[in-house]
């Protein structure tokens, strides 16, 4: 395992609380933001996950990577969408994006791990 990408994510949320209390109008705005752009309308939110998720990897932000890659899961993306997802962040990005393409499929894995119940 390169990354314990539920643990980065996880390690953030004090630090984005901190945030979220030292520019709070800015990051009620940002807030918003997002769930404008998530909201299901011709696109639907896994999709717009998966989107989300190769921005991630092609501006090479470990830390969207996490959060997307959860976020997918979440939203019932597959590991095939991510696979394609992968390819077109690479072929946007280049060989960077070879690199975190990796890294996301890496966090995507363990998040669904994670996230399937144990019997």
């Amino acid at each position: 395992m390169h990354e314990d990408w539920p643990a980065l994510a996880a390690g953030l949320s004090g630090p984005l609380k901190e945030l979220r209390g030292g520019a709070a109008e800015v990051m009620k705005g940002f807030g918003g933001l997002a769930r404008a752009a998530l909201e299901a309308k011709a696109l639907d939110t896994k999709t717009k996950e998966l989107i989300a998720l190769g921005i991630a990897v092609a501006t090479r932000c470990a830390p969207c990577i996490a959060f997307h890659a959860e976020s997918a899961v979440k939203h019932g993306a597959t590991r095939d969408e991510v696979m394609e997802t992968m390819g077109m962040a690479i072929y946007m990005g280049a060989g960077p994006s070879v690199m975190y393409a990796a890294q996301a499929v890496e966090a995507f894995d363990q998040f669904q791990a994670k996230a399937k119940p144990t019997t």
